[in-house]
């Protein structure tokens, strides 16, 4: 994350967890760490997180936190992005994973040391 030209990154996990659900978890952590209101780029590679956040999640709050197939997975995660896209104006775009894009690269690297400090 980089925030007035100033560059920070962590890295966490979940044993037993799923791939979606630490795509939220390192957005909302991100954006918790902004002091003030803020226009955010958030740049993932995970469809689920940019579509969740930027065509899916008024009609799931609209429906009372549903989707057309049932509950919404992770709930409580989207709303905690609910509740944090209050505060924060966020753009979240799309990146390709594992095509060199530098940041994205570097968030891979963390994700698989996080990963095999937990097989440890």
């Amino acid at each position: 994350m980089r925030v007035a030209g100033v560059e920070t990154e962590g890295a966490g996990g979940e044993q037993r967890t799923t791939n979606n659900r630490m795509e939220l978890l390192g957005a909302i952590e991100g954006l918790k760490k902004l002091e003030k209101p803020s226009r955010v780029r958030l740049v993932s590679d995970s469809q689920y997180l940019v579509k969740g956040l930027n065509e899916w999640i008024d009609g799931w709050k609209r429906r009372g936190w549903r989707r057309k197939e049932g509950p919404v997975l992770n709930v409580e995660l989207w709303q905690e992005l609910d509740r944090l896209r209050l505060i924060h104006q966020i753009k979240a775009e799309w990146v390709r994973g594992h095509v060199g894009h530098p940041e994205n690269e570097r968030c891979d690297r963390l994700a698989v040391g996080v990963i095999d400090q937990f097989r440890r």
